[in-house]
């Protein structure tokens, strides 16, 4: 593969990975809720998951070693089991609030029966993962879900207070709450737009894609562009879609929390082509979601125990990171097909997937900041200070989730 489609694929991966269910519905909730007040977390996560896909992908190019093994290496074989347990618990409740939100998405545009339609997401996913290689799984996502840049222009021609959006990415206290919109639950939804954007199967699946892809010391550049073009990308959707919901779902009283309701304004602007691209383009983002944390599952337990593992090798080859693949995108689809809120389903990953963030990005920091490991590549001074601060900041970020989950009801107030 060229490094200019390496280049092109991989940004389209990342901003595939960046659009899932839990961050279009916080993001749409936030602009509901708070107006442009809260987009100081969509830029502030930006630089955070920027900071360790950065740094995992360093030290996939350099070591050649994966979070997970990191993660043992580093924390034990007792605190690195706990780790496993809580990030495949993460993965697995983000992968069946996925499908189900492909299902409620295709439910919208065909009328058929929900759980008929799980059943069918997860065979067509089956069937993807099985057939499909990582390069041609990476294209026909990464392209589909460029229709979501329907959002932007939605955003840009609903009439945006400009002022307000610029100064929305200054952080502060609520300036323009919706009522009954309290500061807890202000503090709330920034903890979880801030765990949406930074959720930790993102580093695991980046930093495994990158040794399958084989990279070396001199791909650093190429990682860096990767990581900073499709984290912006995704991020500038995450913007457009805050803006959304402070400019049509607020203005109108539309419900924030249904997925399919923030492609009403899409269709107010844009007609039946816009809805249609907004509902295709929200359907391969989950599913590609759904993928990516399918496989960031595996890999983690694949890393751990050490056995083979990769999309690249054959079944025969690696037939415990196939059987745990196909285990866990298949509990994922049984948790979800018994007829839990996918909406509910999102929020309790998004909250515990903040809890696990400081767990994912320790061993990350402690040994791209290592000298003796990493030699000339080691980070600078100005990547492990971001480093050290967003470890801080995630980890006041997990010690509150769960009280502020309880005391605001799971967002509701």
């Amino acid at each position: 593969m060229s490094q200019a489609l390496e280049l092109f694929l991989g940004i389209l991966t990342a901003f595939g990975g960046s659009v899932e269910i839990g961050q279009l519905a916080f993001s749409v909730n936030a602009g509901s809720s708070f107006r442009y007040d809260l987009l100081w977390v969509v830029a502030l996560g930006t630089v955070g998951i920027i900071v360790y896909c950065e740094m995992a992908g360093r030290i996939a190019a350099v070591r050649k070693q994966p979070v997970f093994h990191l993660i043992r290496e580093r924390a034990g074989l007792t605190a690195g089991l706990v780790t496993l347990l809580a990030a495949n618990i993460v993965n697995v409740m983000t992968c069946a609030a996925e499908i189900g939100g492909v299902a409620l998405v295709w439910q919208l545009m065909q009328g058929w029966p929900y759980r008929g339609l799980v059943a069918l997401t997860f065979v067509a996913l089956v069937l993807v993962m099985w057939f499909f290689s990582f390069k041609w799984i990476e294209r026909v996502f990464g392209l589909m879900g460029l229709l979501l840049v329907v959002f932007v222009a939605v955003a840009a021609v609903t009439g945006p207070d400009w002022g307000a959006l610029w100064r929305g990415f200054v952080p502060g206290p609520p300036r323009a709450p919706a009522p009954g919109a309290t500061s807890m639950l202000y503090a709330y939804d920034a903890v979880a737009l801030l765990s949406a954007i930074m959720m930790p199967y993102e580093t695991y699946f980046y930093a495994s894609g990158a040794i399958e892809d084989g990279w070396k010391p001199k791909d650093l550049g190429l990682n860096r562009i990767i990581v900073v073009i499709g984290s912006v990308l995704g991020s500038l959707l995450s913007v457009a879609l805050v803006m959304i919901g402070a400019q049509v779902h607020r203005a109108h009283g539309i419900d924030a929390q249904l997925p399919g309701t923030a492609a009403l304004a899409v269709a107010d602007a844009f007609g039946r082509w816009g809805l249609l691209a907004a509902l295709l383009g929200m359907i391969f983002a989950f599913a590609g979601a759904a993928i990516e944390t399918t496989y960031s599952g595996a890999y983690n337990v694949a890393q751990f125990f050490g056995w083979s593992w990769g999309k690249f090798r054959r079944p025969r080859e690696a037939g415990r990171f196939h059987a745990a693949w196909f285990a866990l995108l298949a509990l994922s689809a049984v948790v979800i097909v018994t007829g839990i809120d996918p909406v509910s389903m999102v929020e309790y990953s998004i909250v515990f997937a903040v809890v696990t963030l400081p767990f994912t990005f320790f061993p990350v920091l402690v040994v791209a900041r290592d000298k003796r490991l990493m030699g000339v590549h080691a980070i600078g001074p100005v990547a492990n200070a971001l480093g050290w601060l967003f470890l801080v900041l995630t980890t006041v970020a997990a010690l509150a989730a769960v009280p502020l989950l309880i005391l605001t009801h799971g967002g509701r107030g």
